[in-house]
C-alpha cells in the first residue's frame, strides 16, 4: 500500500468516528442554515451559477471543510445533499493527500451533479472525485466557463489560509438518507420516552 493510500485510510478511520449527520435537531438546523448560506453566497459571487444549480439534477454542499498538512495532509467535512431541490440526506467527505503542501486551509465546497447517473452514484455511496478532476474557484462567471463534460462540477471558496496543494482529487464520500437520520432520531426519542414512563411507574 503506497503512502497516499495509507494516509487516506487514516483519514477515513478518523472520519468514521464522526457521524455523517448531526445528532441533534439543533445541529441539523445549524448545518442546514450554513449550507443554504453557502449556496446563496456562491450565487451572490457568481449569479450565473443560479441557472446551473436549477438545471442540475442535484448537489452536495459542504459549508466548512477543514484541511491541514505538512508534506502529507487530509481533509474532512460534513454537508447536506439535495436532489431536485429537496433535501434528501447528509454526507461527509474525507480526503488524504501526499505531496508538497504547507499550511492550513478551510473552504466551502459545492458539488453539482449534472446527470441522473452521477446523482445516483452519490446516493448509492459509489461516488468519488477522480484525481484528474480539479475544483473551480468561485468567481464571477466561473459557472459559465466550467467544464460540463464529466457530468459533475466542483466549486470551492477558501475561508482563508495558505496551501500549495488545493486539488479535490481523491475525495471520498459517505451518504446517509434523510429517512435513516429521522428514523434514528425518532427511535432515540421513543426509547427515552419509554424509559421515562418506566421510571414513573
Amino acid at each position: 500500500m503506497n503512502r497516499s493510500a495509507v494516509w487516506l485510510a487514516s483519514v477515513m478511520i478518523l472520519a468514521s468516528g464522526c457521524d455523517t449527520a448531526p445528532k441533534s435537531e439543533q445541529g441539523r438546523a445549524a448545518l442546514t442554515s450554513d449550507a443554504k448560506g453557502t449556496v446563496a453566497s456562491f450565487i451572490a459571487t457568481d449569479p450565473t451559477l443560479n441557472e446551473l444549480v436549477n438545471q442540475s439534477r442535484g448537489y452536495a454542499v459542504f459549508p466548512d471543510v477543514g484541511k491541514a498538512g505538512f508534506i502529507a495532509g487530509g481533509a474532512y467535512g460534513r454537508g447536506e445533499v439535495y436532489d431536485r431541490g429537496m433535501l434528501v440526506g447528509y454526507a461527509d467527505l474525507a480526503q488524504g493527500t501526499v505531496g508538497l503542501q504547507i499550511g492550513v486551509q478551510n473552504y466551502d465546497e459545492l458539488i453539482l451533479f449534472l446527470t441522473d447517473e452521477q446523482m445516483a452514484k452519490f446516493r448509492a455511496n459509489q461516488f468519488a472525485i477522480s484525481a484528474n478532476l480539479s475544483a473551480v474557484a468561485i468567481t464571477s462567471g466561473a459557472a459559465a466557463a466550467a467544464d460540463h463534460s464529466k457530468g459533475v462540477i466542483v466549486f470551492v471558496r477558501s475561508r482563508g489560509g495558505l496551501m500549495a496543494e488545493a486539488s479535490v482529487g481523491g475525495q471520498q464520500f459517505t451518504f446517509k438518507p434523510l429517512g435513516e437520520v429521522q428514523g434514528g432520531a425518532n427511535a432515540g426519542m421513543n426509547a427515552r420516552q419509554a424509559a421515562g414512563q418506566r421510571n414513573d411507574q
